[in-house]
């Protein structure tokens, strides 16, 4: 399936004057999303020789899941966890989440059947009473979703390849990442 292009630009347009709302202070604006950690090592490809080849350790099994909200000045609100996220846990995040916001707030979010399920549609008037407000993501449109960017960093740059030894050690990398994120770890948008 295709996207459509007439949507993406104007989705686009939108997330450009909600990016100048936010600048301005008018409203806070997270991106958020999903992703998951496991013990197989992310390296797209690497340069190596026949004689001394690249070896990493990889593993099935364990793997950890993190949810999070990034805003553009690295501000992150995560949760992680050693199971997959649904439409319930979503929920139970997305409410924690509300009751910190101090002032209008929008979160930008894809298309997830976690995202789009009738409990989680549901919720969203109950939010908007509080002055948060889910604008959705056009299908098959993930450049737009600036939180991409973040879990790209954490896999391919971030964690360290020891990380990969054992779940404890990848555990404790990406929790040293994800709270450190703003301070030790940033991207500049």
């Amino acid at each position: 399936m295709k996207r459509n292009k007439i949507e993406f630009e104007l989705k686009k347009e939108q997330i450009e004057s909600l990016k100048l709302l936010d600048d301005n202070g008018y409203i806070d604006l997270y991106f958020g999303d999903e992703s998951h950690f496991g013990l197989t090592p992310n390296v797209p490809y690497a340069w190596q020789t026949k004689e001394n080849p690249i070896l990493l350790p990889a593993a099935k099994g364990k793997s950890l899941s993190v949810v999070g909200l990034m805003t553009r000045r690295n501000k992150l609100f995560f949760e992680m966890t050693e199971t997959t996220f649904n439409s319930d846990k979503f929920i139970s995040f997305m409410d924690n989440f509300v009751e910190q916001i101090v002032k209008k707030t929008v979160v930008i979010l894809d298309n997830s059947p976690i995202h789009k399920s009738k409990k989680f549609m549901k919720k969203i008037e109950e939010w908007k009473e509080k002055d948060v407000f889910i604008f959705f993501l056009p299908p098959y449109s993930p450049e737009l979703n600036l939180i991409e960017i973040l879990w790209k960093r954490i896999k391919y740059q971030w964690i360290p390849f020891e990380a990969y030894l054992n779940f404890k050690n990848l555990k404790e990398n990406l929790e040293n990442i994800l709270n450190n994120f703003g301070e030790k770890y940033d991207i500049i948008f």
